[in-house]
Parts: structure tokens; sequence; C-alpha cells
């Protein structure tokens, strides 16, 4: 009995340590594009380039266009295989929230000012037998005047091997989102992602890629 009264003991004061603005901000939070507005995205990686658009009026599993491919306009066969693979996908299941993952437990204070604060904590693993999230910490940067999330990292803290004969020397994860203004909701700017590392000593795993976000429109409206 004194073992479960400590622990609801523990739990309330890693509750009470969140700060209630940020507490706020992530209740709402989601790393995608809100319900109801339409996007366009566009990656960019290993020197090719993918534009896409989303139509939150259409269908959900009808909603994702391909735009362009490389620069120019898609062929019939890349329009082909880009609907085979968004079939897949929407197949795949959901990805894990990010904020589920928050140890919120482990929160530390790195800055603080009227306007803005830089908090930082541990992850918890996603899936099971996943151990990357044990290297990584997350990095929220708040705008504490409209409770926005302004930016959020995951960083790893060292070189770390994820697996047998995997050795990765740094791996960030890094999503800005802009600020509310008028109607316009807080929207995704971009995800920047960057990646070092090895396997078995001889294969680079070295990518990086950015995914950026724009021509936002509320559905059903122009």
């Amino acid at each position: 009995m004194r073992f479960v009264l400590v622990f609801f003991i523990l739990v309330s004061a890693a509750v009470a340590a969140v700060p209630p603005e940020l507490a706020a901000a992530l209740k709402d939070f989601r790393t995608d594009a809100p319900r109801g507005w339409s996007f366009t995205q566009t990656t960019a990686a290993e020197g090719k380039s993918l534009v896409e658009r989303c139509d939150a009026a259409k269908p959900e599993f009808d909603r994702w266009s391909l735009v362009q491919q490389d620069g120019h306009a898609p062929t019939e066969a890349q329009l082909q295989n880009y609907g085979e693979m968004r079939s897949r996908r929407s197949r795949g299941g959901t990805a894990p929230k990010i904020t589920d993952q928050l140890n919120l437990a482990t929160l530390e204070t790195i800055t603080n000012t009227p306007e803005r604060a830089t908090y930082r904590c541990q992850l918890r693993s996603g899936e099971m037998g996943d151990r990357t999230a044990e290297f990584l910490r997350a990095t929220l940067v708040l705008h504490k005047p409209t409770k926005t999330i302004e930016s959020l990292e995951l960083g790893s803290t060292g070189e770390f091997a994820p697996t047998f004969g995997v050795k990765i020397s740094e791996m960030k994860t890094t999503l800005t989102y802009s600020l509310p203004a008028g109607n316009r909701p807080s929207l995704p700017d971009k995800v920047i992602t960057r990646v070092r590392g090895r396997a078995f000593f001889f294969k680079s795993l070295d990518a990086d890629m950015t995914v950026s976000f724009g021509a936002f429109e509320r559905a059903g409206k122009k």
C-alpha cells in the first residue's frame, strides 16, 4: 500500500511540474496540418524532389496527388507508382504520436523569457524492441503568448548503436511551425532530418531530407 501511495505521489508531482502553458500547447499539438486544411508538400532528398498536394475536401484515401517529380510534370509511370505508394501507406497503419513519447517526468527548462521558453526531456520507446528513443532528447520551443509549439527537435545525445552492426554518430529531426494569426491556426513549416552513420563499417547511412509546407487553404474555400 505504501509503494502504491508513493507511486501516485511521484506521478502527481511529475504532472504538476509541467508548466500550464506548455501543457495547454501540447494538448492540441499535432505534427501534421490541422484537419480541414489543404496544403502543398515539397520533399527534397538525395538530389531528388517530390511536390504533392493534399486536398482536405476529398475523401481520406483520395486526398493526395502528385504535382511534380524532380522538377517536372510527372509521367504516367510516375503517377502510377505514386498511386501504389500512397495505397501502401494507407494500409500501413498510423504512426505513433510524438507527444505520447515525451517523458514529461524528465522535463527541464533550458531558457525562459516572457515570450518564449525552451524545454528538454527524454523520450519513451515508440515500438517494442526499438532502442533509438533512449538515445534521443526532445527539445521544444514554446511561444508563451499564443501557447504554440514553434519547434520540436529530436536529437541524439552522442554516438549510439540502435542494432547490431549499425553505428549512428548523429541523428536529428527538427519540425517548425508558424504562429497562429487571424483565422489561421499554427501550421507546419518545415521538417529537416539529418543522419550520419555507418553499417558494418563500410556502408554509409548518411542522409539529409527537407520537407516544406505551403499554399495552405481551408478546405472548400479559395
